[in-house]
């Protein structure tokens, strides 16, 4: 009996109709392991894994491979999505007996779940070899394999993933910026070879960095956000970001498109763009952005995880052109100019090609109706399929990302989807002050958010209220740091990935390193720094600056896995800057100030913007006006009675107009009101 039939995983419901009995990741399947009396067979993957669909074609659909399987294990399919604990666990057993790991992943288990055997992708003869030979060994051999899954957990459970270090110093991140520069692809961007992910995180920092070397930290991010944007990996019909690079020059992306790589990637772009006023930096942040309204917004307002890269049993073949289509689609002179901008020249398998733009075109409005026919044609293919599971910690970056798109571009339409994302996951994945990790159609799952949830969704909601002055988005945000204190802290300064009341696996994952998306523990640091910017909560800042303690050991010698981290270390180390933004929010004046900060080039600013908070009279009590205010939400923007930010307190108007006060550390200068002393006030050193 397959059991995923009623999953809310998209990838759960790929497999439902397997012959393979499947139970999904629970009691019941460690029940029924111990009742058979056989190993467990753990599967993890997720829906826009191309090999995890070569596997499940390959030997999940196969008669008599899942014959074998149903025989001799209890199998259980996992989303690494809805469970990343699950996934990190088995990841750490899977690198450690392999010194690699992957997706799929498949984990033979004993029935308590500790690991015994793993590995990734396996073809099927292989495979079927394989679970013959566990099963001998589990039947003829018991002993040596619980003894080596004791000693797998046992090793795993051992110690701390990475010790802390120091509060990270400006030479901190110089030897990171140094140990950088060591891996930089000076030719073609980007770190390392092939593959080549896109760094977000990396160039996050190195476009926030201030210190010695800055100059050749912003090289390196300019070259290579140029370099991703001209490649193939860059979507240049449609828009977007595929998940990394197969070679080491940005041409032939693994075409699967990830929400996360995608919020990340569009927030740099507008920072470089706030950086430099690079025209590609706007044009590919509105694209991003613009791609993701139409082709990753659910109805409910949230954001889907991620579009296959496969389409009709192809990896790319939604994507790929050749010169004899590109002729059918439009007219001969436009036809073989497009061959050429686009680099139509047999890049990809069988004589396709992924488009490029190495240079810019000549004629922009020739270019416009050639993107738009092209476009036109591609919508008529058969498109790749979507996860439309709305998971927390990457909506929270999609809030992040279009709120400071929109504002700085003034588009309020991202704005808004920034808070219709906002308020989905705020009425379906917020339970008192709990968050549920994945929603799909508007009903949450049960799955127990985990640290990067609670960080990446405060990120986002305090950088929305930023933006909107909506208070609402800096009050959840810090109900939910307040649980990461309370429920993930360990006892040096860090953070665990799950909550103390989580379900207990054999290792309680802690990993402090940034992946694919920032790590949960650097998140963490971000937004409570943020926090602590609005509030002056000392509380906060020293939980940031704790977290942050292990940017100080990958400084020197693996900065690439701290990326997110030493971007936050730089904001602490400037201050951050806080601006305090006090008027009505329908005053031009106001929004003037409003947009002045919002275009800044300052690495971490935190904005609180609201009207003149409650003034007191000479007894101590509100004065009339001040209770009027208080009564009807005024200066709350969205009417959230009697709620302030601190930022705000004791700051009020100039001679009746709106004012800005440049801040750090709640030592204010002198406010101002025009946006061009405000941009002069921005403009003065900090600290460093």
């Amino acid at each position: 009996m397959n059991r995923l039939k009623h999953a809310t995983s998209p990838y759960l419901q790929q497999h439902a109709d397997n012959p393979v009995d499947w139970f999904e990741w629970g009691q019941e399947a460690f029940d029924e392991a111990r009742r058979r009396d056989v190993p467990l067979l753990i599967s993890v993957g997720y829906s826009a894994c191309h090999w995890c669909h070569v596997m499940a074609h390959e030997s999940f659909e196969d008669a008599e491979t899942a014959r074998l399987m149903n025989e001799r294990f209890v199998n259980v399919k996992v989303d690494r999505e809805e469970r990343p604990d699950v996934d990190a666990v088995y990841m750490s057993a899977t690198q450690a007996m392999t010194q690699h790991g992957g997706w799929p992943m498949t984990v033979f288990a004993t029935p308590e779940g500790h690991p015994f055997y793993c590995g990734t992708y396996f073809p099927k003869p292989q495979f079927q070899r394989l679970l013959v030979g566990v099963h001998n060994a589990w039947t003829g051999d018991r002993e040596q394999v619980l003894e080596q899954g004791s000693k797998v957990v046992e090793a795993l459970t051992g110690g701390s993933t990475l010790p802390s270090g120091p509060v990270p110093t400006p030479e901190t991140l110089a030897l990171a910026v140094q140990n950088l520069m060591q891996s930089f692809d000076h030719a073609r961007g980007g770190f390392g070879g092939a593959p080549k992910f896109p760094p977000s995180m990396v160039l996050e920092f190195l476009l926030r960095y201030q210190g010695d070397g800055a100059a050749v930290a912003r090289e390196m991010a300019h070259r290579t956000l140029e370099a991703m944007a001209r490649g193939g990996i860059y979507d240049q019909l449609g828009g977007g970001f595929a998940r990394y690079s197969v070679d080491a020059e940005w041409v032939v992306p693994h075409f699967e498109k990830m929400l996360y790589d995608n919020a990340l990637l569009l927030r740099v772009y507008t920072h470089w763009w706030k950086a430099t006023g690079a025209p590609q930096a706007r044009r590919v942040a509105l694209e991003t952005a613009d791609w993701l309204l139409r082709e990753m917004r659910t109805p409910e307002g949230g954001f889907a995880s991620a579009l296959d890269a496969d389409s009709e049993g192809e990896e790319g073949r939604f994507y790929v052109w050749t010169p004899a289509r590109l002729r059918e689609v439009l007219e001969p002179q436009d036809a073989e100019w497009a061959i050429e901008l686009f680099e139509v020249k047999g890049t990809f398998e069988h004589g396709t090609s992924v488009l490029q733009l190495l240079t810019d075109p000549d004629d922009p409005a020739r270019f416009a109706r050639v993107r738009s026919r092209l476009m036109a044609a591609r919508d008529e293919r058969v498109r790749p399929g979507r996860d439309d599971k709305v998971v927390a910690a990457w909506n929270g970056l999609a809030v992040a990302a279009l709120a400071e798109t929109g504002a700085v571009f003034e588009r309020p339409d991202l704005v808004e989807a920034a808070r219709e994302a906002a308020m989905l996951l705020e009425k379906v994945h917020v339970e008192g002050d709990r968050l549920l990790r994945t929603s799909r159609d508007g009903h949450a799952g049960r799955n127990a958010g985990v640290l990067e949830d609670y960080a990446d969704l405060a990120e986002g909601l305090l950088s929305l209220y930023g933006v909107t002055g909506e208070v609402r988005w800096f009050t959840l945000a810090g109900r939910l740091l307040e649980v990461i204190l309370s429920r993930f802290a360990d006892e040096s300064g860090g953070f665990f990935d799950t909550a103390d009341d989580a379900e207990r696996l054999f290792q309680r994952p802690q990993d402090p390193t940034d992946n694919a998306t920032p790590s949960g523990q650097f998140a963490a640091a971000g937004a409570l720094l943020s926090y602590a910017a609005l509030t002056g909560s000392a509380r906060h800042r020293q939980a940031a600056e704790s977290a942050l303690g292990t940017v100080s050991v990958l400084a020197r010698g693996h900065a690439r896995f701290a990326g997110w981290g030493l971007a936050a270390a730089q904001a602490a180390l400037a201050g951050p800057v806080e601006v305090a933004i006090v008027g009505p929010a329908d005053d031009p004046r106001t929004k003037a100030l409003h947009r002045a900060a919002l275009l800044a080039d300052v690495p971490g600013m935190v904005i609180a913007l609201g009207e003149e908070p409650a003034a007191v009279d000479g007894s101590g009590g509100e004065t009339g006006q001040a209770t009027r205010d208080r009564a009807t939400g005024a200066g709350t923007t969205d009417g959230q009675v009697g709620v302030r930010v601190p930022l705000l307190e004791g700051r009020g108007p100039v001679g009746g107009a709106p004012a800005a006060y440049v801040c750090r550390g709640f030592a204010c200068r002198l406010p101002v009101t025009t946006p061009a002393d405000l941009v002069a006030e921005l403009s003065v050193p900090g600290p460093v």
